[in-house]
């Protein structure tokens, strides 16, 4: 078969088929590390073998008078070119008699001996026949000329050009050896992995716990690839791009590998900082190979991890400053996707947890056509993904993927798997043969809190203070409607924190007004504790002030929960400054958003004061039990407070595809307290759920 016939033949064949896929090409076994030893090696050789003997240096008139007059002499070579004399001498007067077979004598019979520095060639040949005229005819030396070419003068510029040209080629070898094998003039190609039907790739979509809402849309694309005329028989065109986005750990570029294995397509796999180089235009270069090679593959999936590394928005004012050749590299690729034809069967996918920084021509219709948002897991998304890691290990039957699940709110992919490592090499580590229940609490108090430091030198007196600290946040927080309910107290100090309560909380999708200012009240308890018992207060509050600021700012400035400056929000969410200046409202403004803030949080201290006044005895109980158990859970402070009054039953889940809508939902919540504001859609979108701890002190 011809080869014409052979590129028509692949034309008709199945998209599976439609080129041949090149076999893996075998590793250079060529390794760089034999570079060193070559120059090593050759600096020795040179050494040896082309350094000149180091000679004695001797004066004209010495070696006359004490060498040649006293017949020691038997050669004289003259070099015109050195202005130089080399001068052997016999071995007899070298070394004494009876070291004359050994070693040392046969070294020191090797000449020349001395050196002489001669002003003038024909002076000196004079000077040696005076010497030697009243000498015998057989006891008389005459002196032999030689040109000599000085390799030490020859090697002196040689052996810095070669060092210079040989460790020139090794950084253009390490700079340029992706894709193109090492070679030197393959810097400008892509680095991008290619993963084909050779390739063996094991991850699919069955080991993707969870994402179910992003698995939809990615199967989605690797069916275009593969049944490409379903869509295009009606008219459709395919989507050229898509862009996962999501915090880190969601399971991103896991999702991007499972599409590599299912896809039975030429998957081409790289990081946005593989374009970028020292040298200009590298990285644009690289983008076109790329495309080049995506061309010939087609129909093919291209992969670029952390995008944001070259597609970060480009600056409006030079006075900001950029980067050329990243911009540069972003052009080419704006290009690049844009050039395609509307079904090249080629498809770009994409991962960044930096969204709201990329150059808005990078996410126009036509580029990326599509933005999967990969979001944290919520209680069923985590037992599946528990289920994935708790495969391999073992397991005592107390452990239970439901008590797991709700223990994590909050916690990403790559969490949860930190947390059943964590806990086998802590069942490990107390020589259990199996992971019991309480080794993945450990883990999750580990991971989150820091190593535990039981033997942290701490007074009686900064004891006492830190109990009615964590006491005081307890005791608000189990007396407050709002607040997240409270799992655990602890006075045992854990990496950063002398002692925390841990919350579990609540999966909510919106927050209100009223839950936010309990959480607040509560984050203020453990100071206004200080202050009632004490009299005083301590630096130990610095986390608990951190946070109440950031939240009473976020609730003035961004959600516009405020009654003074009304519904407006000055946070720009899509990170484009379009206004031209870092704040959008006046120095008087900024100094009313000051004022309400001090007035936010005064106002949530002063409330939590009022509460413990009112149960101080109840806040002495819990402090002293805590300073005597170190540690107390739920039930210890029902013993004290009695049942939590606002304790409910969990609601069920609303699922994606139920009839009832989000608005709905917001009504009856309305109808229950009719005072309410109504939340805002943005709140989802911009509150991360949070994990269950609230380090305090």
């Amino acid at each position: 078969m011809s080869e014409q016939e052979k590129r028509t033949d692949d034309n008709n064949s199945s998209p599976k088929s439609k080129f041949p896929i090149k076999p893996n090409m075998p590793k250079n076994p060529f390794n760089f590390y034999w570079i060193y030893g070559i120059i090593a090696v050759a600096i020795i050789v040179m050494q040896v073998f082309f350094t000149s003997p180091s000679l004695e240096e001797k004066s004209t008139n010495e070696f006359i008078e004490t060498m040649l007059k006293q017949h020691h002499v038997t050669k004289i070579v003259i070099i015109p070119s050195d202005n130089t004399a080399e001068i052997t001498i016999g071995s007899e007067y070298l070394v004494l008699p009876q070291y004359a077979s050994s070693d040392k004598a046969k070294k020191k019979k090797e000449g020349p001996h001395y050196k002489v520095k001669i002003a003038s060639v024909d002076k000196f040949e004079e000077r040696i026949k005076e010497a030697q005229k009243d000498f015998a005819p057989n006891q008389r030396i005459d002196a032999v000329s030689e040109n000599r070419t000085s390799w030490t003068d020859t090697l002196g510029w040689l052996i810095p050009i070669a060092l210079m040209i040989v460790i020139w080629i090794i950084i253009m070898r390490r700079m340029g050896g992706g894709a193109g094998g090492g070679q030197i003039f393959n810097i400008g190609k892509s680095k991008a992995t290619l993963f084909d039907k050779n390739t063996n790739v094991n991850i699919t979509f069955n080991d993707v716990a969870g994402l179910e809402g992003a698995k939809v849309e990615i199967k989605e694309i690797v069916d275009f690839l593969k049944n490409p005329k379903k869509y295009t028989a009606l008219g459709a065109k395919i989507p050229k791009g898509a862009l996962l986005v999501g915090p880190p750990g969601t399971g991103k570029t896991l999702l991007a590998k499972a599409v590599a294995g299912e896809a039975k397509v030429p998957f081409f796999s790289l990081s946005g900082s593989d374009f970028v180089e020292m040298f200009v235009g590298v990285g644009a270069s690289r983008v076109r190979d790329l495309f080049r090679q995506a061309k010939e593959k087609s129909p093919c999936i291209i992969f670029i991890d952390e995008i944001d590394a070259i597609g970060r928005a480009r600056g409006k004012n030079p006075a900001q400053g950029g980067n050329d050749e990243r911009e540069n590299t972003l052009n080419q690729l704006l290009t690049e996707m844009d050039g395609f034809g509307t079904n090249s069967g080629v498809i770009i996918l994409a991962a960044t947890n930096r969204a709201d920084i990329l150059d808005r021509a990078l996410m126009r219709a036509g580029r990326f056509d599509r933005q999967i948002y990969v979001d944290m897991p919520d209680l069923n998304e985590r037992k599946d993904i528990f289920k994935v890691h708790l495969k391999p290990l073992k397991l005592d039957d107390s452990v239970e993927v439901e008590f797991l699940a709700k223990q994590t709110p909050g916690f990403s992919g790559a969490d949860i798997a930190n947390i059943c490592n964590e806990a086998a090499l802590i069942a490990a580590r107390h020589d259990k043969t199996v992971i019991q229940k309480q080794d993945f609490l450990d883990a999750v108090d580990r991971i989150i809190g820091g190593l535990e430091k039981k033997n942290k030198i701490i007074s009686v007196h900064e004891k006492k203070v830190i109990a009615y600290h964590e006491a005081g946040h307890a005791a608000t927080s189990w007396l407050l409607e709002h607040a997240h309910p409270l799992i655990k107290v602890t006075i045992v100090p854990r990496g950063r924190s002398l002692g925390a309560a841990w919350y579990l909380p609540e999966e909510r999708q919106i927050t209100t007004t009223e839950q936010l200012l309990d959480e607040m009240c509560a984050t203020l308890g453990g100071r206004a504790s200080e202050e009632i018992v004490f009299g005083k207060i301590s630096t130990g509050a610095l986390s608990d002030l951190e946070k109440v600021t950031k939240q009473a700012y976020a609730m003035i400035t961004i959600y516009g929960l405020n009654d003074k400056l009304g519904n407006v929000s000055y946070y720009d969410s899509t990170g484009a400054n379009e206004y031209g200046f870092t704040k959008p409202y006046s120095e008087r403004t900024a100094q009313t958003i000051d004022e309400e803030v001090s007035k936010l949080i005064e106002t949530a201290y002063d409330r939590a004061k009022d509460i413990l006044n009112k149960n101080k005895h109840l806040l002495t109980q819990l402090a002293e039990k805590l300073l005597d158990k170190e540690v107390i859970f739920k039930e210890d402070l029902e013993i004290i407070f009695g049942k939590r009054p606002f304790d409910r039953e969990e609601l069920p889940l609303i699922k994606a595809d139920s009839n009832i809508s989000p608005t709905a939902e917001v009504q009856v919540e309305t109808k229950e307290e009719e005072k309410k504001e109504e939340p805002k859609a943005e709140e989802k979108k911009d509150t991360e759920p949070e994990k269950p701890i609230n380090t305090l002190f």
